[in-house]
Formats: C-alpha cells, sequence, structure tokens
C-alpha cells in the first residue's frame, strides 16, 4: 500500500497556524490548496515569517493556489421542474479524469466520476452509492461506471476505499457499500466482475484486519471480539492528531475534554468515517467533548459488512462457502447482541460498557436493508420508525437534540433510502412510499423555492437542515440520486 502524506505532514506547523488563526473561513480550503512551490522551499520562508494574521494570510495567497467552489446549478427561480434539474445536475457535478501529480492532496481518479457539490470537490466514498442511483435512473452509465472503477482503483491501491480522495482521508474509510455500487451494474464483462470480486475480498480483509488473532473482550483497529467470542465491527482511524481538514475545531473539541487529546482526536476521526459526523450515537453526556465513537459497535455498519460478505458468497468461487459462515456468524452476534427487545428495533452497542445504547437512530432499519432481520423484527421496527421518526417532511436522524447534524431534526438522503429500501424488502410497502413521498415534497418545497438541491433538510418544519461544523452544501449528489430513485420508483409528483 502506498504511504502518501497529508497537508499536516507536509506543513505541519504552517497548517497549524492557518487553521487555528482562521486566515481562511472553511478548513477544508487550505488543505485542498496546490502548492506554488516545493515543500522545502515553502517551509523555509515560512520559519522566516514576521508575527500577525496578515502576513500569515498573504504568504498563503503568495505560495498557494486556493480552491474554487463549484456549487452546481443555482437559480433562485426553478427554470425546469425538479426532476428535468437532478438530470441537468450531472454534467455539473461530473468531472474529469485527474492522473494528479503529486502537487496538492489529491488522490489520482483515472475515471470520469461525480463529486457531491459545493466544499466537497473530489469523490467521496458512501456517497457515491446513493448518487449512481440517480445516474442508474438517468442512463448515466459510463459515469456509474467510472465511480466503481475509481473505487477498485483505490481498493487496489490502499486496502480500501478512503473517506474521500485526499491524502489526508487515507487512514479512515467510510460505510462500506462497494459491493452495493458493483451490484447495480452489470457490465456483461467476466474479467471486469472478477476484479471487482476480488476487490471486495480485500476490502473486507481490510475492514476485519487482526480478527484471527484477537482474544474474547479485546479490541485491534476495527475489530470487536466480545466476551462470549462474537466478533463485530467498530469505526476507527489509527492518527490521533486533528483532522486536517478540521483542525481548528478538533483542537477546541479536545481542549474542553477532559480526556487525553489523542483519544479525543481518534473518536473524532472515528465519527468521521461513520458519516454521521457528528451525531448523538457518539457521544456521552457532554457534548462533541464527550465522543466516543471507538467504544461503539455501530449497527449499520454491522449491517453493511453482513452484506459485503453476502455478496462475495454470492460471487462464487471456492471460498464462498466461507464468506456465507461468516456472514451467518456476524447475523447471530447482531441478533444476540443488537437487537433491543423491548424497544423493538435494532441499536449500537456499548463495547467498554457491554450494553446496549438504546436510543433508536434511522440506522436501526439498515438490518432490513441486507435482510439480518426476522419478520417479526421488521415489524416491529417499522412500527417505531414510523411512530418516532417520521416527521412532517421525512425521517428524523435521531430523537436526540444536541447542534450536531446528524441529529434531530436533520434527515438525509441516504437514510431515507436505506429505510425505504429496508421497508420495502420486508412488505411494509405503504410506510416506504410515504416516507419516500415526505422526502420528495421537502426537496421539491425548497428546491420551488431555491432552485437548489441542498445536502440536508430539516424534516420537522421542511427546510434545508442546519448544525454541524459547515453550512448545508449545495449541489448535491446523494440528494439528487435519492429524489431521482424515489420519483421514478414510485412515480411521485414532484
Amino acid at each position: 500500500m502506498r504511504a502518501d502524506p497529508s497537508p499536516a505532514d507536509l506543513f505541519g506547523p504552517l497548517l497549524a497556524r492557518v487553521q487555528e488563526r482562521a486566515i481562511l473561513p472553511d478548513g477544508k480550503t487550505f488543505v485542498d490548496a496546490l502548492p506554488k512551490r516545493t515543500v522545502a522551499d515553502i517551509m523555509r520562508d515560512f520559519d522566516r515569517l514576521p508575527e500577525g494574521d496578515d502576513a500569515l494570510r498573504a504568504f498563503v495567497a503568495d505560495n498557494f493556489d486556493l480552491p474554487i467552489t463549484r456549487c452546481g446549478t443555482q437559480s433562485a427561480v426553478p427554470v425546469e421542474p425538479l426532476r428535468d434539474h437532478i438530470r441537468t445536475l450531472w454534467k455539473e457535478l461530473a468531472r474529469a479524469p485527474d492522473p494528479q501529480t503529486g502537487r496538492g492532496s489529491a488522490l489520482p481518479v483515472l475515471h470520469r466520476h461525480v463529486v457531491p457539490g459545493g466544499r466537497f470537490r473530489e469523490i467521496y466514498y458512501w456517497d457515491s452509492f446513493f448518487t449512481m442511483l440517480g445516474l442508474v435512473r438517468d442512463g448515466e452509465w459510463d459515469l456509474a461506471n467510472g465511480i466503481v472503477d475509481a473505487m477498485t482503483d483505490l481498493i487496489e491501491a490502499h486496502g480500501h476505499v478512503p473517506n474521500g480522495t485526499r491524502t489526508y482521508y487515507l487512514g479512515r474509510s467510510q460505510p462500506p457499500l462497494f459491493h452495493m455500487m458493483v451490484a447495480l451494474l452489470d457490465t456483461g464483462q467476466a474479467e471486469v466482475a472478477a476484479r471487482r470480486l476480488s476487490a471486495m475480498k480485500r476490502e473486507h480483509v481490510w475492514w476485519m484486519a487482526g480478527a484471527d488473532e484477537l482474544a474474547p473482550g479485546r479490541q485491534t483497529a476495527r475489530i470487536v471480539r466480545l466476551s462470549d467470542g462474537h466478533l463485530l465491527n467498530r469505526y476507527w482511524d489509527p492518527r490521533g492528531t486533528p483532522r486536517d481538514e478540521s483542525w481548528r475545531e478538533d483542537v477546541a473539541t479536545a481542549a474542553a475534554s477532559e480526556r487525553p487529546s489523542e483519544d479525543v482526536y481518534r473518536d473524532l476521526r472515528a465519527g468521521a468515517e461513520s458519516g454521521w459526523d457528528f451525531s448523538s450515537r457518539w457521544l456521552g453526556d457532554a457534548g462533541l467533548s464527550s465522543i466516543r465513537t471507538t467504544a461503539i459497535a455501530p449497527v449499520d455498519l454491522n449491517a453493511f459488512l453482513f452484506g459485503l460478505e453476502i455478496a462475495i458468497a454470492a460471487g462464487g468461487g471456492p471460498d464462498a462457502a466461507h464468506y456465507a459462515g461468516l456472514a451467518d456468524a456476524r447475523k447471530q452476534a447482531m441478533n444476540r447482541h443488537l437487537w433491543n427487545e423491548a424497544g423493538g428495533y435494532f441499536c449500537d452497542y456499548d463495547i467498554e460498557r457491554g450494553t446496549l445504547r438504546t436510543a433508536l437512530s434511522a440506522a436501526a432499519l439498515a438490518p432490513l436493508l441486507v435482510g439480518v432481520a426476522t419478520q417479526p423484527q421488521a415489524d416491529r421496527t417499522a412500527a417505531a420508525a414510523a411512530e418516532q421518526l417520521l416527521a412532517r417532511g421525512g425521517l428524523r436522524t435521531t430523537l436526540a437534540v444536541t447542534g450536531e447534524q446528524w441529529d434531530r431534526p436533520n434527515g438525509w438522503a441516504p437514510l431515507h433510502w436505506i429505510a425505504v429500501a429496508g421497508l420495502q424488502r420486508y412488505g411494509h410497502e405503504a410506510l416506504a412510499r410515504d416516507i419516500a413521498q415526505r422526502w420528495v415534497d421537502t426537496v421539491g418545497r425548497n428546491f420551488a423555492r431555491t432552485g437548489m438541491m441542498f445536502e440536508k433538510y430539516d424534516v420537522e418544519a421542511a427546510i434545508v437542515g442546519g448544525g454541524g461544523e459547515y453550512e448545508a452544501q449545495v449541489g448535491f449528489g446523494w440528494t439528487n440520486g435519492v429524489t431521482a430513485d424515489f420519483i421514478d420508483r414510485f412515480r411521485l409528483a414532484c
């Protein structure tokens, strides 16, 4: 596997000063910038730079080309219907292959692809599956295959799909949905199918690293072996440092905690790997500074890994039975340790305390998506979701109000799709359609008002979402893909 230094590795004290002084309004801007000179030359001159924000701001401008944010088509008044607008956005969000030559933090991408939009200028892992739903609906097969080919390249180069195609994301991945992306496409080419199956196996090895030697009651990297011998997975990042792109925010969070900063940083990074950055799912009782992601076995992560194991087994070959056995063992572990019998839904497991985290969240629908649930479990989960998560404008992410973006009152496109597809799998068609219609209505109402598609929405007020480290971004890949899929799947008015 290649070792690609991140901006923090290359520009350590310069990056820290730029981020902590908030020289640029968004911490991601500096780490996406292209240096105009060699690192050695820049750092030599930085060592002689006088104090003061003005001098630092001028130094950055002289030595780096800052990225331009491309938000996709925007208009205060829509000039075309919502569904047609989504079709036009693929061209706005598509990017040409970018082989890179070692300048900046971008990783090579050798295929035409789609980015989410706004500040997110590169491919993101789990975003891409939900974006592909719309690409497939609209016949954009070259773009969809380009995304999967890019993901395959990344697994072959790094052993996993990074969070995004930046060097500063290499320590972490995102929810493992590569196998679901592959399932959306049928190339009809045996060689391509074999390469993608091989990539699934390699990704599985990365997520399960250390499992064979792990004793009961111990954890290592992304693996947890419970006291009864069952294996579950967790999110993890080997680095105990602030995230390059959120340096200032992470330093402030660690300073507000009584725990060692290294532990806080790793839990923040693991929370980012979850895709739910951030949520009450990962917190103690003292806000973000109490984050403890690595102490939690998430229900959705384990559901997705069950799906990966099933997909590899379905690929055939001499090891198919082995992967089927791994899936069966994971299903047993999930039913034993992640099912909340009193509440009637699946939830996360607290590794340190050996107990369920009984708060209901939209992640409870992931076991339905992959077929882990029994029919009675699915029926009870559907009832809990309808009673507690369903809001005027869609499905609440959690029931906790924390100010974090992956909490109430926000709703997110990927969680709506997981819920709808999972409910349909178990025959809950009416609820699935209701959730889809509410989501499309929310997206459509805000599109009619602004002419834009957003990353997240407040599903209680049916307006654009808020909270978290940055304002709601415009574009937006997974909102476009999920909304298009719902409109076409259920033939919804919009």
